[in-house]
C-alpha cells in the first residue's frame, strides 16, 4: 500500500518506545533545531586499525555486507555480479549473476543467510537462494520508480531505498508495502539494531534517524560528503554510533545520542563507496575501487597474536 504524502519532519520525540529512542536526548537550540556539540575524542571501541585490503575483481565494488553472523560477505561490483567471500581468509567461495545488462547497486543476506537479495540500477529488487545451485533469481519486487540503492532486512520486513526519493517497505508476513517520500534520492537506509527505527542518507549530505512506524525525525547528522554517489550508512553494532561513508576518501562515526562527530577515519584516496559493521563486534569493512579492507578497533589482537 502507498503512502503518496511527503514526510513532514517534525522538531521534537515520540514516546520512548524503544531502546534508541530512550536513548536520544532532544538538545534543542533557537527554533528547536539540533545542537551538534564540538567533535569528541575519538573512542577506543571504534574501528580504525585495517587489518587486511582484498581485491574482489568486480571493477568498482558498489557494495560490501555481512552475514548475519559475521563469517561471510557479499560484494556487489559493477561488472554486474555477486560474490560470496570469508573475509578474513580472502576466499571467493561463490559468484552470482543474473541482472541483466544493469549495475547491481547493493546486496544482502536474509537473517537465516539462506537467501541473497540485490538492487539495481533497472529498479528491481532480486532474491537468491543461496541453497539452490541455480544462479537466477527466486523473486522479483519491481514497485519502484527508478534505481534500487538500498536493501536491508530485518526478520520479516524489507526496507528499500530508491533513486526515486522514496523509502520502502515491505512487511513479508502481511503481504503490506509502506512508503515514506523523502524527496531527495536516497543513497542507503537501514534499520536500527532494534528494528524501531531507520537511518536514511540521501544526496544532500545529510542523514535522517526516523521512527519506523510513523515516519517521524528523531536526529539529523551531517559533516559527511554526499553529492553525487550512491555511499552507505549504519548503525554500530551496539546502536551506539551512526556511521557514513563520504566522498572525500573517509568514513565519518557520530555519537547517536549527542549528535557528536566522534571519528572521521581517512580509509583511501577515492570515495568510499561502501561499508558493513560486524553484528556483534566493533568491525567495519570498506569499500573503494575495486577492493575491500577490513579495519578493527586499536587494542585488537588476532588469534595468532599478530595486529
Amino acid at each position: 500500500m502507498e503512502d503518496n504524502n511527503k514526510v513532514t519532519p517534525k522538531r521534537g520525540f515520540p514516546g520512548q518506545k524503544t531502546s534508541v529512542q530512550a536513548a536520544l536526548r532532544w538538545r534543542g537550540r533557537e527554533g528547536g533545531a539540533m545542537a551538534f556539540p564540538e567533535p569528541k575524542p575519538r573512542g577506543p571501541e571504534l574501528p580504525q586499525k585495517r587489518l587486511k585490503t582484498l581485491d574482489c575483481g568486480q571493477r568498482a565494488v558498489r557494495a560490501v555486507r555481512f552475514n548475519v553472523d559475521g563469517n561471510y560477505c557479499l560484494t556487489c561490483g559493477s561488472d554486474k555480479t555477486l560474490k560470496l567471500w570469508s573475509p578474513l581468509r580472502g576466499t571467493l567461495l561463490r559468484t552470482y549473476s543474473g541482472h541483466g545488462y544493469e549495475k547491481v547497486n547493493t546486496v544482502q543476506f536474509n537473517e537465516e543467510a539462506t537467501v541473497i537479495l540485490s538492487g539495481s540500477i533497472d529498479s528491481t529488487i532480486r532474491c537468491w537462494d543461496c541453497r539452490s545451485r541455480r544462479p537466477d533469481p527466486i523473486q522479483k519486487l519491481d514497485e519502484a520508480k527508478d534505481g534500487i540503492s538500498s536493501v536491508k532486512v530485518s526478520d520479516h520486513e524489507v526496507l528499500a531505498g530508491s533513486v526515486d526519493g522514496r523509502v520502502r517497505r515491505y512487511d513479508l508476513r502481511m503481504g503490506h508495502l509502506f512508503s515514506d517520500y523523502v524527496g531527495s534520492p536516497i543513497t542507503c537506509t537501514c534499520f536500527s539494531r532494534d528494528g524501531q527505527c531507520t537511518l536514511v542518507s540521501s544526496l544532500d549530505s545529510t542523514l535522517r534517524l526516523l521512527d519506523k512506524d510513523t515516519g517521524e525525525l528523531l536526529g539529523e547528522y551531517t559533516g559527511h560528503k554526499n553529492q553525487e554517489y550512491k555511499l552507505d550508512c549504519c548503525l554500530s553494532e551496539r546502536d551506539t554510533h551512526v556511521v557514513s561513508c563520504s566522498e572525500d576518501g573517509k568514513v565519518f562515526f557520530w555519537d547517536l545520542v549527542e549528535g557528536a562527530l566522534a571519528l572521521a577515519l581517512p580509509v583511501g584516496p577515492g570515495v568510499v563507496q561502501s561499508l558493513a559493521y560486524h553484528p556483534t563486534e566493533p568491525c567495519l569493512l570498506t569499500a573503494v575501487g575495486g577492493s575491500i579492507q577490513c579495519w578493527r578497533e586499536e587494542t585488537y589482537k588476532a588469534e595468532d597474536g599478530t595486529g
